[in-house]
């Protein structure tokens, strides 16, 4: 179940500011750590396989809002498997990561998104299927159009990036914020008209009277 994201103020007093936990998930080598490196980086890391979990931290300042990104990087490593739902646990977003150049990536993130499927009710999340490595396109063995047509028919976000040549890695992220923030405007809304009709049957003079 995800948890609520915290809300704050920016240092402005006037924008929101909200702070999102967001899980990379995928196989070992698919560049899971080397996309979160260059997201806050922005350097390219050939990275050793992550033990356990790694964590990054930043932050985007948009007109309507300030997003803080808490990025957990999960091991890829079939011996963590059991345990990366700790890490996933309250998640607000989740990269499902897998290598352009390697088919049986794609099919473990397929896996993945299963796993999410049993933990999070539908809509909680925001999950985003990310075909990492596309600086190595000539040796492709997953189709663009294949990955999209996963993810659309799962309804999730989807691009194609590369961590080396920082192909769309920023782009990614933008519109993770983007949906996220679109939630939270779509809540506010339905807060606030809840808010009205209570309000209108007020003064409609629909309230009950005591004597």
């Amino acid at each position: 179940m995800a948890q609520k994201a915290i809300l704050g103020t920016s240092s402005d007093g006037i924008h929101p500011t909200y702070m999102y936990k967001v899980v990379l998930l995928g196989s070992t080598s698919v560049g899971k750590s080397s996309l979160a490196y260059r997201y806050v980086k922005n350097d390219f890391k050939e990275s050793l396989p992550t033990v356990g979990c790694s964590f990054f931290t930043q932050t985007l300042n948009l007109e309507v809002a300030t997003i803080k990104f808490e990025i957990w990087d999960t091991a890829g490593q079939e011996k963590y498997h059991s345990v990366c739902h700790l890490y996933y646990r309250g998640a607000h977003t989740a990269l499902l990561v897998y290598d352009i150049t390697k088919k049986e990536t794609l099919n473990r993130a397929k896996q993945w998104l299963r796993d999410l499927e049993k933990e999070f009710l539908p809509d909680e999340i925001v999950v985003a299927l990310v075909g990492n490595k596309m600086d190595l396109a000539a040796e492709r063995e997953v189709a663009t159009e294949e990955g999209e047509e996963f993810a659309r028919s799962k309804g999730l976000l989807f691009m194609e990036t590369s961590a080396k040549s920082n192909h769309q890695v920023n782009d990614i992220f933008m519109a993770i914020a983007q949906e996220l923030l679109r939630r939270e405007q779509e809540k506010a809304s339905a807060s606030s008209l809840h808010g009205r009709s209570t309000v209108d049957l007020g003064k409609s003079g629909m309230r009950t009277r005591c004597c």
